[in-house]
């Protein structure tokens, strides 16, 4: 890593420096680690909201379970909303002219005035309640979940969280072991604030000298799907989340969706990014008016194939508690 910011220092830090070759082949790796995990979530049994990344050499990485929801939306049926552009439904006039720079850009200046820092200690769990609500599209038929979990803040405690109503036990990260996003404190703090900075850092595995200018179609996605698991992330250090708003608006292709619904009922604006298949269905969802973020809308395929489901999500509740199955 540059001297700016060293993010996999401490997850890989008696590995010898990887040459360009091996970081190609890493990054090409996790690229099909997160196309797997979405394609086939019920086949990744453990992590449901994270990235687990194994760097010892950071070649072996690794996902241990699904990539989350990416997305309150859609008509909850998988029916596809129309694009920005075409007026339809509920959507508004200012909906459907809306560009998805403006909406990150503003979400980000909106983040930024009401921010409050939060700095939990190494030893606390992050609490969070998500409202999950999924509808199989052949037969239409719908089941809301409510996961609530307990992340331990630096991973060195068993964590507890749920995927779709399952309890699931997560043991401390190993060394050499990381998650993404990072969880300790001072982890996240290292990620620059600067969004031409932040993307080329999270894209790289161990490296932040690349120009965006060299990022390839994989690339591009990579950064939009690292952007989307920071974010779901409820507690970011101050400016972070802001960053990582304008970051997306910088993705080549991010495309604006009205009249997307989330799993509340709220209609909203999806931000989408159509150029990668392995994105299809997946939207960040914004109100209309104030570009509040209400949450995601995801696509997933279940292990045999023959059953495709819609799943919205919205955070309803987040904590920093001092202990497991503490309520805030």
């Amino acid at each position: 890593m540059t001297d700016e910011l060293e993010l996999l220092r401490d997850w890989g830090a008696d590995a010898a420096p990887l040459t360009e070759p091996a970081r190609a082949g890493a990054r090409h790796r996790l690229l099909n680690t997160i196309a797997h995990a979405q394609r086939h979530p019920d086949a990744a049994p453990s992590r449901r909201h994270a990235l687990r990344l194994a760097t010892a050499a950071v070649a072996a990485v690794a996902v241990t379970g699904t990539a989350v929801l990416i997305a309150d939306g859609g008509d909850g049926a998988g029916g596809r909303p129309h694009r920005a552009g075409g007026v339809s439904g509920t959507a508004t006039p200012r909906m459907s002219n809306v560009s998805a720079a403006s909406v990150l850009n503003t979400a980000a200046a909106r983040t930024g005035r009401q921010e409050t820092p939060v700095a939990p200690r190494d030893d606390q769990f992050i609490y969070s309640k998500r409202i999950i609500k999924e509808t199989e599209r052949g037969t239409g038929a719908v089941r809301t979940y409510e996961d609530v979990n307990w992340d331990s803040v630096d991973g060195s405690q068993r964590s507890l969280t749920m995927e779709l109503g399952r309890v699931i036990w997560e043991e401390p990260l190993q060394k050499g072991e990381g998650v993404w996003p990072p969880r300790e404190w001072s982890e996240l703090r290292k990620l620059p604030t600067d969004p031409q900075k932040l993307i080329p850092v999270i894209t790289d595995v161990g490296s932040s000298r690349r120009s965006t200018g060299d990022f390839t179609a994989q690339d591009w996605y990579q950064a939009y799907f690292m952007l989307g698991e920071l974010l779901k992330w409820p507690v970011l250090p101050e400016g972070l989340r802001s960053a990582a708003y304008e970051a997306l608006a910088l993705v080549p292709g991010v495309e604006a969706i009205p009249g997307v619904k989330d799993s509340a009922g709220r209609t909203g604006v999806g931000i989408a990014y159509p150029k990668s298949p392995m994105a299809q269905g997946k939207y960040l969802i914004f109100s209309p008016k104030s570009y509040e973020f209400l949450g995601f809308r995801d696509e997933r395929t279940s292990v045999s194939g023959d059953k495709t489901y819609v799943q919205l999500s919205h955070t309803v509740d987040w904590a920093v508690v001092d202990r497991l199955r503490q309520l805030p």
